[in-house]
């Protein structure tokens, strides 16, 4: 059975071990060389697990927290989400090829009209140094035959309550492009028998970007709104790599004038 290196008996053995190591340091100039050597070679031994036990632990501890909802909220946010997707790995991590319809999880889905699709959609882990969601997605696309290719992101139902015409809603993201592509994010709000919808040009020069739809320019019905939804719509997405980094979504009233 592995010792608990946290228990009282795993803290003492660790304690012993250091300040033996540590004398034995401090007395290397006058040590028998008989007695050096045979340190050097104990010290040696010791040395690569604990070089291959240090650069796994700052490789893990680099990466972005499993279930992290850290994200930049606007003054006044009363709602704010990260879709499932960028936060914990999901059953099911890849799609190839990507069906139309398709999901990935809960929600996400793919939709496009390619007869022959060759399109890939995975999860995978962010590592980079500024990477505040845990996980991404890439979204890789060789030949395309089709008119269309968008994702789609379900908000929970916690979107809707208490959504009125004074809010704005704000998508954030983190998109790596291997080719130059216009990305445009649509806003769906379902409520009654109609389906407001808002489109926006997301930044096609910077990784960093956000769009922020403000609801005092639709028909919003406040007391009817059932369900809200974001697709983002991908234009002529042959032979490119699209990694999204991180989406996140923020809910905050104007500000009165």
């Amino acid at each position: 059975m592995a010792m608990n290196p946290n228990s009282f008996i795993g803290r003492t053995i660790q304690r012993v071990s250091h300040a033996r190591w540590a004398k034995a340091a401090r007395r290397a100039n006058r040590t028998e060389l008989t007695q050096l050597r045979m340190l050097r070679q104990n010290a040696r031994q010791l040395l690569g697990p604990l070089q291959e036990l240090s650069q796994i632990a700052e490789t893990r501890l680099a990466r972005p927290r499993i279930g992290s909802t850290t994200f930049a909220r606007p003054v006044g946010t009363d709602w704010s989400w990260r879709p499932m997707a960028w936060r914990a790995a999901l059953p099911q991590r890849g799609l190839s090829p990507a069906q139309n319809k398709a999901r990935m999880g809960d929600e996400i889905g793919i939709f496009h009209d390619c007869k022959r699709p060759e399109i890939t959609l995975s999860q995978q882990r962010n590592l980079g140094g500024d990477d505040l969601a845990a996980y991404g997605l890439g979204l890789e696309v060789f030949h395309f035959d089709g008119r269309f290719l968008s994702l789609v992101i379900d908000l929970p139902a916690e979107a809707s309550v208490g959504l009125k015409k004074r809010h704005i809603l704000r998508l954030s993201a983190v998109i790596d492009r291997e080719v130059p592509i216009n990305i445009y994010a649509r806003l769906n709000v379902k409520n009654g028998p109609n389906t407001e919808q808002s489109l926006l040009m997301l930044s096609d020069t910077q990784r960093e970007t956000s769009a922020e739809f403000d609801l005092a320019y639709t028909q919003l019905n406040e007391a009817r709104t059932e369900k809200i939804w974001i697709d983002l719509l991908f234009e002529d997405p042959h032979m490119n790599k699209i990694t999204i980094r991180d989406i996140n979504i923020c809910r905050f009233p104007r500000a009165e004038i």
